[in-house]
């Protein structure tokens, strides 16, 4: 490869000696040196470019089919997990308010439900019934225990306002089921007819709702409150 360089070196030197009488002999190499450079850039670029295309085409192939199998997978979950009530979750993982005990979040008619796929739960919602809109924990419990004994006169059926007071989910997709599905059961009932949220004053809590298709009715001192009229 060497001694072809060469030779082809010597030729253009030659040529162009021949044709520039009048250039020095410096002039001469560095227009030698500039041709051999511009000849062998662009076969160069050439073959990388051919190289690299078929890798790059594969590439691009291959992570369309990990796009594609990742968004059936998320779908496959979605379409198989349901919806249940329950008696108890883990405290432990409410980002929320990890502080209310299990007895909080069932006493005086209130209620956890959770999103169940494959004997695990993926989301959990928990909810007050009251017939007034909480600002605070304290007015939650406050208004929920007045609605429950209310209640009693009525058959048990606690409030018109279902408060969901924290959600959270430990797989992708899981927040938005819960509030779809738990829209769904409240509107099946005869008695409650709004879905309000007691939300922590952050952006993540508001971006999360309004994404979901809930419309900010009041911000609070340390709370925001939204409505699900429509999920």
């Amino acid at each position: 490869m060497r001694q072809i360089f060469k030779n082809v070196k010597q030729k253009l030197v030659s040529k162009y000696i021949k044709n520039s009488a009048t250039k020095n002999t410096k002039e001469v190499l560095q227009t030698v040196k500039e041709q051999l450079v511009s000849k062998y850039t662009k076969n160069d670029n050439s073959k990388s470019s051919k190289t690299f295309k078929p890798r790059i085409k594969a590439r691009i192939r291959r992570n369309k089919q990990i796009i594609s199998k990742n968004i059936d997978n998320l779908f496959d979950w979605i379409k198989g997990a349901e919806i249940i009530e329950l008696k108890k979750c883990n405290t432990n993982e409410d980002p929320v308010r990890p502080e209310l005990d299990n007895k909080f979040r069932t006493s005086y008619g209130r209620k956890i439900y959770g999103v169940k796929y494959k004997g695990e739960i993926h989301a959990v919602m928990c909810f007050a019934f009251t017939n007034e809109i909480p600002k605070s924990v304290e007015e939650l419990d406050m208004m929920s225990k007045d609605a429950f004994l209310q209640s009693i006169r009525r058959d048990y059926r606690v409030g018109k306002i279902a408060i969901a007071y924290t959600v959270w989910s430990k797989k992708r997709g899981g927040g938005k089921l819960i509030v779809k599905e738990v829209f769904k059961l409240i509107k099946k009932t005869h008695h409650l007819n709004r879905l309000i949220t007691l939300s922590p004053l952050t952006e993540m809590a508001r971006k999360f709702h309004l994404s979901n298709g809930a419309v900010q009715i009041q911000v609070n001192e340390t709370t925001q409150n939204f409505e699900y009229e429509k999920v």
